[in-house]
């Protein structure tokens, strides 16, 4: 099926694949390898990934599968004392992985509801085994030690969720539309695209932090919020370059640039009081 740009969606599918490997990732160094993880709803595109990767010059991709119905599972059946277990032999052969110079690539498209009807204390408890476990590895994600990049696919409870009047095949269809316009697939060139869209990040990167700014002030009806910046804080967004070398965006799509926040709340208080504090999420 063509949508409005008069592509279909499997053409459109395999840009995005290539905009991940290319953009995202910032390609691959010749025999590298790439740790790949999805939901099982992501299979296509993580089929068209895996051959850009080998196109690009990966030696090896590996996925791992999610299944949201098998985790729902653990929650309906497991005994209480395993939600204090976590696959520590997995993390640990990605936290190897990573050391010797794979590349990473997450495809998102969970379930925001998946658990949400079950026992809060059992999902904090796996959430913090999980954390522990998978901490080496994602140290060396977090601090660009390896390329990495993760990227959106549309899935049936991700579609539901954003578009829950709709039948879900139109709903999908909703979804799709909007990762790849995000992730600028639906223009004629989306590689120079991205690069011109990395360009305005930077160009946006290099004004804020010219500025030299102590603190960012957020007023607006029912909101008088000031928040203090680190010291010698620096502004981010779009390109990074990890430590083997290799720029490329953490994240298909963005159009984030950001900066550190201050410890202290003393750094720079707000005028008056909050008359509708928020809430972080």
């Amino acid at each position: 099926m063509d949508d409005m740009t008069g592509l279909s969606h499997a053409s459109l599918l395999d840009r995005l694949a290539e905009v991940a490997v290319r953009v995202g990732l910032g390609g691959l160094h010749q025999g590298q390898q790439l740790v790949m993880t999805a939901p099982l709803e992501a299979v296509a595109l993580a089929r068209r990934i895996t051959e850009h990767a080998y196109r690009a010059g990966a030696s090896l991709v590996t996925t791992f599968f999610a299944d949201d119905a098998a985790s729902l599972l653990r929650y309906q059946h497991a005994a209480d004392a395993s939600f204090d277990a976590a696959a520590g032999w997995l993390y640990e052969g990605m936290a190897a992985a990573y050391r010797e110079g794979a590349a990473r690539l997450a495809i998102v498209g969970d379930d925001p509801h998946l658990l949400s009807g079950q026992d809060a204390g059992k999902v904090a408890r796996a959430n913090r085994a999980r954390s522990i476990a998978y901490r080496p590895a994602l140290e060396l994600i977090t601090t660009s030690a390896i390329n990495w990049t993760i990227v959106a696919c549309a899935t049936p409870a991700w579609a539901r969720a954003v578009f829950p009047a709709l039948p879900e095949a139109e709903a999908m269809a909703r979804l799709w539309d909007a990762i790849f316009a995000a992730s600028r697939v639906t223009t004629d060139d989306p590689i120079a695209g991205w690069a011109a869209h990395n360009a305005t990040l930077m160009a946006r990167r290099n004004m804020m932090n010219a500025k030299h700014y102590v603190a960012l002030h957020y007023r607006g009806p029912g909101t008088d919020l000031r928040v203090g910046l680190a010291d010698e804080h620096r502004w981010m967004g779009g390109l990074t370059t990890a430590a083997n070398g290799i720029t490329g965006n953490p994240n298909i799509p963005t159009e984030e640039v950001f900066t550190t926040p201050h410890s202290s709340a003393r750094r720079a208080p707000s005028p008056r009081p909050c008359r509708s504090p928020t809430r972080a999420r």
